[in-house]
This record gives structure tokens, sequence and C-alpha cells, in this order.
């Protein structure tokens, strides 16, 4: 299969995993909320670009990916790459159990601590109830004390789960409150996904990328658009802004570019009020380069100007059975194509955009940070 053709399917993968569930089925280098964030002429340091050469011999790490299989094919295609992987538990019923996932992550950490790393979470079951906080709370100590390296919250909370008088639950519930305070006196980072890509709000023919416009369109249960009912994506980052000004201490990473992927100025003004949170760009890769064809310098100027603030990952999904082969060299053509986009001034054909797409050649010193220096501060490695 061509690098091209492998970078579509996967494509088309990872946006059944990220867009199905729409439905109701301090660390050093970070950037002080007090000092002006540097301006993209500010980086003078080795400003020399990588090129395609360097991607096996630099240290890279993918900050969003699911490891939902007991074959260690994902773990293998890491280390020939140079990556490290967090893989990230989610309380998804399209995935094996969170009991699965834990024993999942648990052994293939333990068979190379170097180059994989875990993401707890925790289920919704019995919210509200006698006894649930407490579950909770000693399932979180008892996942950290086993290497979790952060906690993750999905999307249910926000657009699937309802309390007892049906009402939607929400991420600013006073009853998450003590969860939070909980993560953050534990010392790990809150993985927050809320939301959806602002394509599952707006009618097909205004969507940015192909992979949404024929999800949505096969997929009609789960097209926002179509649903006016449900809150809106004004509404759920609404809530999840006034969640991360309620916990300032707790450091918060916004999965999938915190669902602002669509505008990088809108991206930068999230960052510039919380400078307790940091993004992942996971599945939303096609957005930044739907933008930087319209628009390149000021999306590297972004990249640069918020070096400090932002992880490298793919989301990435090993499912049960799934071919290894295949699995390895999608894998691998993904991560390839990343880094020729980020890393290099190549120009690559980008399916879903049905574009060509110019690389934008960042510094190396700003894809050390992207690549792995954020993370390894993030997560304490």
């Amino acid at each position: 299969m061509a690098v091209k053709q492998q970078v579509l399917a996967l494509g088309v993968a990872l946006a059944a995993i990220s867009l199905t569930a729409c439905s109701p089925s301090p660390g050093a280098g970070k950037t002080d909320a007090s000092v002006p964030a540097p301006s993209a002429d500010a980086v003078t340091t080795n400003t020399t670009p990588y090129a395609m050469a360097d991607f096996a011999t630099v240290r890279k790490f993918d900050a969003h990916v699911h490891a939902n299989d007991r074959d260690t094919s994902l773990l293998q295609q890491a280390r020939a790459d140079n990556f490290e992987v967090l893989s990230i538990n989610v309380d998804y019923p399209d995935f094996p159990s969170l009991q699965d996932q834990h024993a999942i992550a648990v052994a293939q950490a333990k068979q190379d601590p170097a180059h994989f790393h875990w993401a707890t979470t925790f289920s919704m079951k019995g919210y509200g109830s006698e006894g649930w906080l407490q579950q909770v709370s000693t399932g979180l100590d008892r996942d950290i004390a086993e290497g979790a390296r952060a906690v993750k919250v999905w999307k249910n909370i926000g657009m699937v789960e309802k309390d007892e008088q049906g009402r939607a639950i929400m991420l600013d519930d006073p009853g998450l409150a003590p969860v939070a305070e909980h993560v953050r006196a534990l010392g790990v980072p809150l993985i927050a996904h809320q939301g959806e890509p602002y394509n599952c709000w707006l009618p097909l023919d205004k969507m940015t990328t192909n992979n949404d416009r024929e999800y949505f369109a096969k997929h009609p249960q789960y097209h926002m658009f179509l649903h006016p009912e449900q809150p809106s994506h004004a509404d759920l980052m609404a809530v999840r802004d006034r969640f991360v000004a309620a916990h300032p201490q707790l450091r918060v990473i916004g999965a999938h570019m915190a669902s602002l992927e669509y505008d990088v100025d809108v991206l930068a003004g999230f960052l510039d009020r919380f400078p307790n949170a940091t993004v992942d760009l996971a599945a939303r890769m096609s957005q930044v380069q739907y933008q930087s064809n319209a628009d390149r310098t000021k999306v590297r100027d972004f990249f640069i100007r918020y070096q400090d603030r932002l992880l490298y990952g793919t989301d990435l999904t090993q499912s049960p059975g799934a071919d290894t082969a295949q699995f390895k060299a999608e894998t691998h053509a993904v991560w390839q194509s990343d880094w020729r986009y980020l890393a290099t001034d190549e120009t690559q054909h980008i399916d879903v955009l049905a574009a060509d797409v110019a690389g934008l050649a960042l510094p190396r010193t700003v894809i050390d940070k992207v690549y792995y220096g954020n993370a390894a501060r993030e997560f304490k490695l």
C-alpha cells in the first residue's frame, strides 16, 4: 500500500474512533503566566530544520495512543521509530473493558518501561451514589502507584452521561471537583477530551476535511448539526473553560487540541487564558494543515510561539485482533507523514484535504520540545 493510501486508511480509522462516540452511546520550560510568550522572531537557536533522514535518530514521544490488544505491535513500532508512547485508557464502550485496558497497559509498561507509558481513567457508573467518590479515589491511587502518568476524562462527560433527573452531567458539575483535586494532589496531569471536532456542528458542505464529511454523511445520528437538542460546541467549551479556571493548580492537557483545532488563533486564546494547560495534537493534524494551506506563516508562528505548550500525539489505536503487519505499516506511515509536515519543508499530498500541503519546517528547538521535551516535563519522564 502506498504511503499516501496508508495515511488515508488510518485517517479514516482514527476518524471512526474519534467521532463515533459523538453519539450518546510546573515544569521547566513551561511558559510563565506573567511572561509573554516568545515571538516567532525570538527563536534564534538552532533554527536549521530537520530532514526526513533525521526521523529515526531524534527522540520522540506520541502522547496519545490506545494499545487495546495484548499484542505488542505498537510497542515494537515505537522502538523501531525511536518513539515512546502514552497509551490512554478510556471509558468508551467500543474499547475493551476498563479492566482489560488496565491489564494491557500494566503488562506492556512492565515489558518495556522505557518506551511504553500509560494513563488511567475512571468509570462514571454510580456517579452521585454513596461510595462512588471513594471508589474512584482508591482506584486512582492504585493506578498511579502502578505507574500511570496521567488521568483521562472523556467526552461522555458532557455528551452522554445523565444524572437521576436526566440532565447532562457536565465537567464543571460540583461532584467532579473532588476528583479533579485528587488528581492534582497525586501530581499527575488530567487529560481532558471535551467535545468533538468543530466540523461535527457544521453542515456537510461547510466541513473542512473529507473524512469528517464522509463519516457524518453515513452516520447522521452522530452529526450534532442535526441534533440541536444536544449541547453546542460553544456550550461544551465554556464548561471546560470554567472547569480549568476553577482548578488553577491542576495541570490540564486538552486532548485533540482542546477541541479548538479549527482555528489556531482561538486555541492561542485558550492557552493565554490558562497557563496550567497544554494541548496535544492527536487526530487533528489535517485541521492544522487545512489552516496552513491558507496561511502557512500564521500556523508556523503559532507553533513557535506556543512551543512549550504543545504535545505531539496521533490517536493511533490498536484494536483487538488487528492485522499486526498492516497496523505497524500504517503507524509508521502516520508518524513519518506528521514528521514530514512539522519538521521539514517537503510537500506531500493529504487525501482527506484533497490537497498538497507544504511542511512547516519548524526550528529544531521547537521540534525537540513538541516531540519530546514537553512530554518529558508533563509526564515526569
